[in-house]
């Protein structure tokens, strides 16, 4: 007689599972707090968007520059205590952003100095942490972790944006955005050291040319990995709105930086609920095909998002691009860890992070570029018709990806059951 299935809650029952989803949840509060005060103190400022795009730029450089190094220390290095340091140092940058934020200069580059600093802690953090999780739950209930860690992640981002921008609006500036979000990662930081898992040293081999490229050359010949992090590389980076935001709040919308916060999380409402149902009622079948639709979705609804003057309209066109945008997140990142070896995790896991890092940082130098040459608007309108145009190659080009039909794990990545 066959076994029932897993619940859908059973990732649950780990203890360290339970901790892990509090730190990404208060993470992720901190990060968007955070993204939400240095935009907008950046666009008062200086009042031009191209400012807003070397945020993005100042974030992404550290990323792919260091991405060789940070993947093979999260495969050298116990997973787990890299990401505690890695959670402790970006505490102490929320309080150099704190602290510069308390001077009387107008000038932004000690925010840009200070956001690198942030950028080269996340770019450790980020490999490690997700190669951790197939470490925190059976290998049958993976698919069902990644979802339920990406419905805790839309959750706080719900939070996040909204939370930073009332906590900016009261207060009338944004010092108690930057001290609230290094209390968060210091609480962060207790979770992860009370966590059990020891991943200990996953790579046995020596440093060399070889393991550092290691990721690289994996995810060259794996053209179902290739193509999903790639396309979401290309969509996002043409069709991104989010760092132009600030300026439909500012300049279009006219709904300041409380309305900011509401523009900022509505994409969170829309990915959050769809990463419970998919959480819930996995994808089964046609996974490849649906995340290629759900990107044209994406690109479609960001023209929408372009050409509205309602803010109601904005919003919802905001929560149509979060639930489409959700679908790729979960295929992708449930394809980077079931199709790669446990000791490779952590390299294929930042070569991945390289390609998120362009989508969002990157993405974000592109919008305020094409915004100071085009116009807000035509930015992101133009922007999305890219995406979707991207998905009509890809789905030529990629017949592998188009192909994908479940999300089941691949013999090759298969790891033992944790035993904390």
């Amino acid at each position: 007689m066959a076994s029932a299935p897993p619940s859908a809650r059973a990732a649950f029952a780990y203890r360290d599972f339970r901790l892990y989803m509090g730190v990404r949840f208060l993470g992720t509060i901190a990060s968007l707090m955070l993204s939400v005060a240095v935009g907008w103190e950046v666009y008062e400022r200086t009042r031009n968007p191209f400012d807003l795009g070397l945020v993005g730029l100042f974030q992404f450089l550290p990323a792919i520059l260091l991405s060789l190094v940070t993947g093979h220390v999260a495969d050298r290095f116990d997973r787990r205590r890299v990401v505690g340091i890695c959670y402790a140092a970006l505490s102490a940058t929320s309080l150099l952003l704190y602290v510069q934020s308390r001077s009387t200069g107008t000038s932004v580059w000690p925010i840009y100095s200070i956001m690198a600093l942030f950028a080269i802690a996340r770019s450790f953090a980020q490999p490690a942490s997700q190669a951790l999780v197939p470490d925190l739950v059976p290998p049958e209930l993976f698919s069902s972790a990644v979802a339920w860690g990406s419905s805790v992640f839309e959750a706080a981002a719900i939070c996040g944006p909204a939370i930073g921008g009332w906590i900016y609006g009261l207060s009338g500036g944004a010092s108690g955005v930057y001290l609230t979000g290094a209390v968060l990662y210091f609480v962060a930081t207790f979770l992860i050291a009370a966590m059990e898992v020891r991943t200990g040293r996953m790579e046995k081999k020596g440093v060399s040319v070889e393991t550092l490229l290691a990721g690289v050359v994996y995810v060259w010949k794996n053209k179902v990995i290739l193509g999903s992090v790639t396309l979401d590389l290309f969509a996002v980076l043409f069709g991104g709105a989010v760092a132009l935001l600030p300026v439909y709040a500012h300049d279009i919308l006219k709904v300041g930086p409380i309305g900011l916060g509401f523009l900022r999380s509505a994409p969170s409402i829309g990915a959050g609920t769809v990463a419970i149902v998919i959480a819930f009622h996995p994808l089964k079948k046609h996974a490849g095909a649906t995340m290629l639709a759900c990107v044209a979705i994406f690109g479609a609804a960001t023209v929408v998002f372009g050409l509205s003057r309602n803010l109601f309209l904005s919003l919802a066109a905001l929560v149509v691009v979060g639930a489409s945008d959700m679908v790729s997140v979960v295929v992708r990142q449930t394809l980077v860890q079931i199709a790669t070896p446990g000791a490779m995790r952590g390299r294929v896991s930042a070569v991945s992070q390289v390609f998120i890092g362009a989508s969002n940082e990157l993405g974000e130098m592109e919008s305020g570029l094409t915004a100071s040459w085009f116009g807000t608007v035509p930015a992101v309108v133009y922007g999305g018709i890219a995406a979707v145009v991207v998905v009509a190659l890809y789905a030529w080009r990629f017949p592998e990806l188009r192909r994908v039909e479940t999300l089941e794990l691949m013999p090759a990545a298969e790891t033992e059951a944790p035993t904390s």
